[in-house]
């Protein structure tokens, strides 16, 4: 979005066509059949050409037709722009300012244009937003376990998560418009041993490409997004037209076990059903809910049979004996150091440095 320029009112340009051609206004009032004080009215400013004295002028001035309905449309928009930039609150810059990190994120992605002011960008981002100033956004409501999940978190930011969200939705479209099928739970539990066999591949762009093509499968549009301080988010999840879903994550903590962890616990919510409409998942929120995600992830990543008789021999005291554990039941064996670290069978230094970690390398 370019710096605004300002735009004639399309009687000051109507001035200046008929003194270029040598016409007096009460002539064109004749051609137009309208009166002398019309003419004169609209000349200085103080009325605006309607749809039927365009068309009028079009013919009497020998212009293609809608060029005097474009000029009008023109200084419309010139103004509602003129207004919009004037009508910014000091408590709208400060929502903006709330989110300079993930505008810049927008900046940089080419989600919103730079080289104007912040005038500008306010408007850019109220269009992204798809509000008509930030100021409204902490009055949206939503369902009341979003907004119980909002108002347990003492760290969150509203306009930031806000604006995290419809990353989220920018981010996924293209996958939904691709979708073919619905969210089909049933069918995304038979596929969770094929998601968690990801957690070996060492190819990141591979590993992410096949996370997507199978929660495809299942009615999901599956992407990893960044996240900002002000939405300490782990997992977002939405319900979309069509029966489809949207499954955001990001990639807070940095730690793969984590990450991997996380992924299933998001898993257990869409296969659970608790996901009503729009779901944010903050690592800092507990409820039943969330400890039955937290059950579900720990059991599709580690089935609990194996791993009681694997703790109850001792058999982690090893390297060797996590990692035959960890290839019996075909996951890497920095998973199951993660589970031991979660469960105090080791100390968190133990085999830590083992564990991966999962860095962005640019923003595409």
């Amino acid at each position: 979005m370019s710096e605004l320029k300002a735009v004639p009112h399309p009687g000051e340009i109507l001035l200046s066509e008929i003194t270029r051609i040598g016409m007096k206004q009460k002539e064109l009032a004749i051609r137009t059949e309208v009166t002398d004080k019309h003419i004169s009215t609209v000349i200085n400013g103080s009325k605006d050409i309607s749809a039927s004295f365009a068309r009028k002028l079009d013919i009497a001035l020998g212009a293609p037709n809608g060029t005097w309905a474009k000029y009008q449309s023109d200084y419309d928009q010139y103004k509602i722009r003129y207004n919009e930039e004037n009508d910014i609150s000091d408590d709208e810059f400060k929502a903006f300012r709330d989110m300079k990190d993930i505008v810049d994120y927008f900046l940089t992605r080419g989600i919103m244009t730079n080289h104007c002011g912040d005038s500008e960008k306010i408007i850019q981002l109220r269009e992204i937003l798809c509000v008509n100033k930030l100021t409204l956004i902490p009055k949206i409501t939503y369902n009341a376990a979003y907004r119980a999940q909002i108002n347990k978190n003492t760290s969150v930011n509203a306009f930031v998560l806000f604006a995290w969200q419809r990353l989220c939705e920018l981010e996924t479209q293209e996958q939904i418009k691709n979708l073919t099928v619905p969210f089909d739970p049933v069918k995304l539990k038979i596929h969770l041993p094929d998601i968690i066999k990801l957690a070996s591949e060492k190819r990141a762009n591979v590993m992410l490409e096949g996370l997507q093509n199978i929660f495809a499968e299942c009615g999901v549009a599956f992407k990893v997004v960044h996240h900002f301080k002000g939405a300490p988010v782990q997992g977002f999840i939405k319900s979309v037209d069509g029966g489809k879903v949207i499954l955001c994550l990001t990639l807070r903590g940095k730690k793969a076990d984590r990450f991997w962890f996380t992924l299933a616990h998001e898993c257990g919510h869409l296969c659970n059903g608790d996901c009503d409409v729009r779901f944010v998942d903050f690592d800092s929120v507990k409820s039943d809910m969330e400890e039955r995600a937290d059950s579900f992830a720990r059991d599709a990543l580690i089935p609990e049979t194996p791993y009681k008789k694997f703790v109850d021999e001792h058999r982690y005291n090893s390297e060797s004996g996590i990692d035959r554990f960890a290839v019996s039941i075909g996951v890497p064996w920095w998973i199951v150091v993660g589970r031991l670290h979660n469960d105090g069978w080791l100390e968190w230094n133990t085999y830590s440095r083992a564990i991966p970690s999962y860095e962005w390398v640019n923003d595409t």
